[in-house]
């Protein structure tokens, strides 16, 4: 074997001790309250594509148990994890950025009991922690008390050293899909000097990450972002095969996704991660929208129009809004969060079970309250 796979092999290997040795204490606990699995729909995705797709269309996204918007308890995001898992969600992403390092370990508590040939797994680079207690950054949701800072780091280096640090953090053998995250011009620290970020990625992240897909210790690279910009911008300098865009596919918003974004990944066969499809908590009753500031005008009359439609047609928005999220073909994957189980519970009833009758999408089109040619499901 070349140098490269041992060391691979030994990072795997210690990363996964190291997170069994730490939370064991945690895990005893969770496994006294966790359900038995269950038969479940797990919507699965057609594998007829030249590029790596999560197999399945249900994610779990990782904010909520990384402490984002409130301090959540390790035992109610892991039992959170299990819910969605035993209603067949099997696609997690996660970060480093979410909660300086809490997620991926909450996460990988739980994953690293599951075979790991079940589910797909994805995180991001662009920062690498530092210890530094008590750390408080600045325009970031994270609740609680955090240990780690973070430095920015788009080069060549930086994302082996960022995937090494997460496969420790997560103790997994392995990492699916790896997205250049918040290299984005609405990066606060970053505002308009993200393109000088975006030009030492493409010099370093992109090809390496391409290398290392070649090499085989990734199945697929891209952007996880909250502005099409950068998305755009990748597709025509890079080798990316998937796409993480939040914020901007939802049934409040999709215009610049689908006009813009969608038609330039089919015609490369790259595929969408839909983040926030419920608008950060704004379509399941939360009083913000997206990660914070102020609302959006004509927002909150948007969704009072809808929900008139849904109470008529008996629909939940939250289902209306994660169906709507997951029909198109270029979407691979939605990745709705949760830290309790019944919102685990009912993001996954969502997503997998309910119906919607098409008269309430054919009126969403004549009230142009969602665009005439935006894919929906069928009824």
């Amino acid at each position: 074997m070349s140098g490269k796979i041992n060391r691979r092999n030994f990072i795997a290997q210690s990363g996964m001790a190291t997170a069994g040795i730490a939370l064991s204490p945690l895990m005893q606990s969770f496994a006294n309250t966790a359900t038995k699995p269950q038969q479940m729909n797990t919507f699965e995705n057609a594998q007829t594509h030249s590029r790596f797709r999560p197999k399945h269309k249900a994610g779990f996204g990782g904010v909520a148990i990384g402490n984002g918007f409130n301090v959540n308890p390790d035992i109610e995001c892991l039992q959170s994890l299990e819910a969605a898992w035993d209603a067949g969600v099997r696609y997690f992403d996660t970060s480093p950025w979410y909660g300086l390092g809490i997620s991926e370990r909450r996460m990988g508590t739980f994953l690293r009991n599951k075979n790991r040939e079940e589910f797909t797994l994805s995180t991001k680079v662009g920062r690498i922690l530092k210890p530094h207690e008590n750390f408080k950054p600045t325009q970031a949701i994270w609740e609680g008390k955090l240990e780690f800072s973070y430095e920015y780091d788009y080069s060549a280096a930086g994302v082996r050293k960022s995937v090494e640090d997460s496969i420790n953090r997560l103790g997994v053998s392995s990492i699916d899909i790896v997205f250049i995250h918040d290299l984005s011009p609405d990066n606060g620290d970053m505002k308009e000097d993200w393109v000088k970020y975006f030009e030492i990625a493409q010099k370093g992240a992109m090809p390496e990450l391409t290398k290392m897909r070649e090499e085989g210790l990734i199945k697929a690279w891209g952007f996880g972002v909250n502005t099409i910009e950068p998305i755009l911008k990748t597709i025509e300098v890079a080798d990316p095969d998937i796409f993480l865009s939040a914020t901007q596919y939802s049934i409040i918003k999709h215009e610049d996704d689908l006009n813009l974004v969608f038609p330039k990944c089919a015609e490369r066969d790259i595929s969408i991660v839909v983040g926030a499809p419920l608008n950060a908590g704004f379509l399941a009753g939360k009083n913000r929208y997206d990660y914070g500031g102020e609302f959006p005008a004509g927002v909150k009359e948007k969704l009072a129009a809808i929900e008139l439609i849904a109470k008529r047609h008996q629909v939940d928005v939250r289902t209306a809004a994660l169906q709507f999220a997951a029909a198109p073909e270029v979407v691979s994957a939605v990745i709705p969060g949760a830290h309790t189980v019944q919102q685990a519970k009912e993001n996954a009833k969502s997503l997998l079970e309910d119906k919607i009758p098409s008269g309430f999408w054919t009126e969403l089109k004549e009230q142009k309250l969602i665009l005439e040619h935006a894919p929906v499901p069928s009824a």
